[in-house]
Order: structure tokens, then sequence, then C-alpha cells
């Protein structure tokens, strides 16, 4: 015997009518970090086996089916802080936690975020932490601020003036580099476990061995 599943109602796109009463939409995940404790953080984060697409260097789309590896990275390409997620989490769900891990095991100056990052969310916290946002700007969050930031872009170019911001935004090849050498290696392309503890333990050897190895560069 099949139990009766209550349908929701549909709801024409577009401003409700006089005297339609909608259901409010539930917050943005950002929104719901921002007054959570680190601990409920971690727990809101789904962990499931999960399919996650992005587009790699040559515009092309992938996709795959496990799990995402989220790196804080500090200079000299040390890792500080991960957390391992379901693949269909975008990155940006995951900064807030990272940046609150982070502040608990080290002290620095400024968070450096690419393009994906930028969330007024994502901006605040990192300022309540003590820390300066250095965010690449996403252009199709508002109409026309392509063809501004392209224009800037030019204008700079012709007065051979380089902003201090984009100077340090470039030490953000760092985690990239990180993520190549775990992949390449470090064992994160041959993963032979499955769920979600598994996953992390196999990652956190290389890991470990990649921070072990940074920081024998430093000394010889």
């Amino acid at each position: 015997m099949k139990l009766a599943v209550p349908e929701t109602p549909k709801y024409k796109p577009g401003r409700p009518r006089k005297g339609e009463q909608r259901p409010q939409k539930d917050p943005h995940r950002l929104e719901q970090q921002l007054g959570m404790s680190l601990e409920a953080m971690l727990d809101a984060l789904p962990r499931h086996c999960a399919v996650g697409i992005k587009r790699n260097a040559k515009g092309q789309q992938e996709s795959w089916i496990g799990y995402k590896l989220h790196l804080d990275v500090a200079d000299g390409g040390i890792p500080v802080s991960c957390l391992l997620t379901s693949a269909s989490l975008h990155d940006s769900q995951a900064a807030i936690p990272l940046a609150s891990m982070t502040a608990t095991r080290t002290t620095n100056l400024y968070d450096v975020m690419d393009s994906a990052y930028d969330a007024p969310q994502i901006r605040a916290h990192s300022r309540s932490l003590g820390h300066v946002p250095i965010i690449d700007i996403n252009p199709r969050a508002t109409p026309g601020r392509k063809e501004e930031l392209k224009a800037e872009k030019k204008r700079c170019q012709r007065l051979g003036h380089r902003p201090a911001e984009q100077i340090r935004y470039n030490e953000r090849t760092t985690v990239e580099r990180v993520n190549g050498r775990i992949k390449d290696e470090f064992g994160g392309r041959t993963v032979r476990v499955r769920g979600n503890a598994k996953v992390m333990c196999h990652l956190m050897f290389g890991i470990v061995a990649l921070t072990v190895d940074q920081c024998l560069r430093f000394v010889t």
C-alpha cells in the first residue's frame, strides 16, 4: 500500500497575486552560516556521495561522482585547513567554515579568493575575523560590470599602474599548485575507497606528506 504524498502547490513566476500567501524561502546557506558556530557549520555541510560539475581551464564541462576537497593554503604552499564535502556543494559554501577553522590555527592578514567566492556574506565574515578580503569580482552579478572592469584594466596598463590588491591577489595561484600536487604526486587521483571517512583518510595522508615536503624545502 502506497502512502499518499501531499503535493506541494505550484506558483506562477513573478509577483504574487493580491491576497495570495506564499511560504517564505529558506535563507541561503551563507546567511545561515554567519550566525552559526564552527561545529554547527561543519555538521550542516553535506558529506554524501554526489555528482559534481565544473568547467576546466579550456572551458569544457566536466562531471564526476564522489566528493570535493576544499583547501585553505598559506604562503609557501602549506595547507592549513581542509574539508571534504559532497561534490555537488558550491565552493563558496565552504569558505566561511574554512576561514573560521584557519583563524583558530594561525594568524593571517588577507583572505585571497577567486570570483567564485564573490559574496557579501563571505566578505563580511572575513572582516569580522580582522582580515582584509581580496576577492576577484564576479562580473556576471552586475549588468555592465564586465565592460567596466575591462576599461579599468586598460587604463591601468596605459599608466603602468598595478594596484596593491592585484599584486596580493596573484598569490592565489599557490592553492592551485597545491591542488595539482595532491592530484599528481600525493594520491589524489588514485582513490580506491568508498565513503566520506575513508576518502578523507586517504587524502589526509597525501596532505600530511605534502606539508612535510613543503616544510623541508624551507629548511634546505
